[in-house]
This record gives structure tokens, sequence and C-alpha cells, in this order.
């Protein structure tokens, strides 16, 4: 298999903020009066888009119970912006190995524009990426219109490209469109949820996944 572009979803994948993103939510539907869920409901629809996430945690919820709760969660979230230091430990050098062997990086994730946008800046990874898109700008995973939007801005076919996440809803949007994928552990699905969509490798750490990149 040789790429021409690695695709990276963001949260539990380049970025520790998993716990983050289920507080907030879990705060944010507190604030509503939506009866509180185990951690792990919260944790399992991050990699959604905001609203396909919220009806499925809360099946029948209203449209302004739905920007009701954007709302809060955004309060909430924003108040911790990400850093250096949330960065996966050797995931910078993962993303700077592919610059310099002059393989296009972007991202595709569930965050808002606003959110992704806030996160590139002050993680200081705005400037590793060729191009991203956001569930509020395009369809949610794991609709796979988003890769779809990417391949067009490198004019790829989908074998020349890699999608690395952490959830199903990434590794299905690629199985959909026949891109090769890459699961990653430290994040929310076990191997037996990713595996479903048939990766072609799941990595433990992000040595491993240099590693495996280095070999394609």
């Amino acid at each position: 298999m040789t790429i021409k572009a690695v695709i990276f979803d963001w949260d539990g994948t380049i970025v520790d903020s998993i716990d983050h993103i289920a507080t907030s939510l879990h705060m944010a539907a507190a604030d509503l009066g939506f009866p509180t869920l185990e951690k792990a409901a919260y944790r399992n629809i991050i990699g959604l888009g905001m609203v396909d996430a919220l009806k499925a945690l809360y099946p029948g919820v209203s449209d302004p119970d739905i920007e009701g709760i954007r709302q809060a969660y955004s309060s909430y979230f924003f108040a911790k912006e990400a850093t250096p230091q949330q960065i996966f430990t050797g995931m910078t050098e993962v993303i700077d190995g592919l610059r310099h062997r002059g393989i296009g990086r972007a991202v595709a994730t569930g965050k808002s524009r606003r959110g992704l946008d806030s996160a590139l800046q002050s993680s200081g990874l705005h400037a590793h990426f060729d191009v991203t898109r956001c569930a509020d700008e395009t369809r949610s995973k794991p609709d796979p219109r988003m890769l779809e939007e990417i391949l067009e801005f490198y004019r790829l076919n989908p074998k020349d490209a890699v999608m690395i996440g952490d959830t199903t809803y990434d590794l299905e949007m690629a199985q959909r469109i026949g891109m090769p994928s890459i699961g990653v552990r430290w994040g929310v699905h076990e191997d037996a949820e990713l595996e479903r969509f048939a990766p072609t490798k799941i990595v433990s750490s992000t040595q491993e996944l240099n590693a495996f990149l280095a070999s394609l």
C-alpha cells in the first residue's frame, strides 16, 4: 500500500480530550434537566457531530433542547482549551514525519469548526495540516462525505489515503468508500468494535503507528 495522504481523527486520536468532552456533555445535559447517564455513554458517542450525538444519547430530544445543550456544552468545553500537553505523546512526531516525506496531512472530525480551529491554535498544530473538515460544515461520521471532500482537495482516490481513528465511526466512514484505515487503542472503542470495520492495522502506541506509516 502506497499512500499520498493521511487523514486523522482529532479527539481521542491526536488529543487526549475524551474525559473533558464527556464531562462537559454531562454537565451541559444536567443544566437542562436531562437524566444523568453513565460516563461510558457520553464517551461512546464522541466522534459524532453534536446533533447526532445528542439524538443518540437522548432519543426524541427537541431541536430547542439540542441548541440549549450545545450552548451549555460550549461554555464548559471552552473553559479549558487544548494545550500541547494534551497531545498524545509522540503524535507530533508522527505528523512531522509525514510532512518531511511530503505526505498530505488532514483532519476529519466530529468537532465543530469553532472547536477545531480553537484546538488547532491552542495546541500549536494549526500549521501541520493541509485541510480539515468538521461535522457542522458537512455530514457527520460515519457518513463519508468529509473524507470525499478531503480527497477532492488532494485530487486523490480513496486507495491513495488512509484514515486513522479511535472509533468505529472513523473506520466505518473509511470502509464505506474503500479507504484503508488504522485503528488506535488509546481512544474510545475497543479492538472488537474496531475490527468490525476491517482496519488495515490496529496500533497500541504512537511509536507503533509511526513505524507502520513509515513502512507504507
